[in-house]
């Protein structure tokens, strides 16, 4: 029989999974003060939106996320410095810290191309067998009329086998997207909500098929299939409610359709 702890938060968690995403610190924020002893779990277990900050030795913007804190200060993926500074923040290794410098590159190709503008990073870590890591992508939206923000949090574990010649891969996705649009003739609607995906498979790892190839085929294939639920979930499911409340033409219009419709319908059984 679940805990009343466990209880309140899996109804916690629920509730987070209906808030709408651009209020997500605020609810959480809430119900922290409501239930302060679920504070680590819910911390743990929320996704929360994506934070930007600026590494001023390079010029160039990162992602903040618990993966690269440490205490208090957050490790650039182009320095591999801490700000604030930090003397023994943890680090990768040498040769995973040369793999997350080319999977940074990789990935900023990649959001180039799907998303134009945005924030990316890559962090690595080294597990005993193998290592982990984590791809974020921000993509903001702010004019007059349309806002939005798109957050998306892959978290890959990989653990190498057969002399590292094969790996398994384990891809965890989150997703977080919220869209406000303003017009005169229809006022403020907002839309939102998020999603978390899991895939797992086994590649081969070589000179042409290497661990950053068969990670960014599972994210882009992860995200594709996201952005299309997404898709399905959200628009296509207001629309439908739009389309049930008023329709857009006259219902003899549609009456007819529908009388014709049911004719052929009938016409084709007939001949059957």
């Amino acid at each position: 029989m679940a805990q009343p702890q466990d209880q309140q938060l899996d109804c916690a968690l629920d509730l987070m999974r209906r808030l709408p995403p651009q209020q997500i610190e605020k609810n959480l924020s809430d119900l922290i003060d409501l239930v302060p002893s679920l504070c680590e779990d819910l911390l743990s277990s929320v996704d929360q939106p994506l934070k930007i900050a600026r590494d001023k030795q390079v010029g160039k913007d990162y992602l903040l996320c618990d993966y690269n804190r440490d205490g208090d200060s957050y490790r650039s993926p182009w320095t591999n410095k801490y700000e604030p500074p930090l003397a023994d923040g943890a680090v990768p290794s040498d040769k995973l810290r040369r793999l997350e410098v080319e999977a940074n590159q990789a990935f900023e190709t990649y959001r180039e191309l799907y998303f134009e503008s945005g924030v990316c990073s890559v962090y690595l870590w080294d597990l005993d067998h193998g290592f982990a890591g984590v791809i974020l992508i921000k993509k903001a939206g702010d004019t007059e009329k349309i806002k939005g923000c798109w957050d998306s949090i892959h978290v890959v574990e990989v653990q190498e086998k057969a002399q590292g010649k094969n790996a398994h891969y384990k891809l965890t996705s989150t997703v977080m997207l919220w869209l406000q649009t303003i017009k005169e003739t229809s006022g403020t609607m907002n839309l939102g909500g998020s999603l978390t995906r899991q895939a797992e498979t086994d590649s081969p790892v070589n000179e042409s098929s290497p661990h950053i190839v068969n990670i960014g085929r599972m994210v882009e294939d992860m995200e594709n299939k996201m952005r299309s639920t997404l898709d399905q979930i959200y628009f296509g499911k207001t629309k439908d409610v739009v389309n049930d409340l008023r329709s857009v033409s006259d219902l003899k219009q549609k009456m007819n359709q529908k009388a014709i419709a049911d004719e052929l319908l009938a016409k084709m059984q007939q001949g059957h």
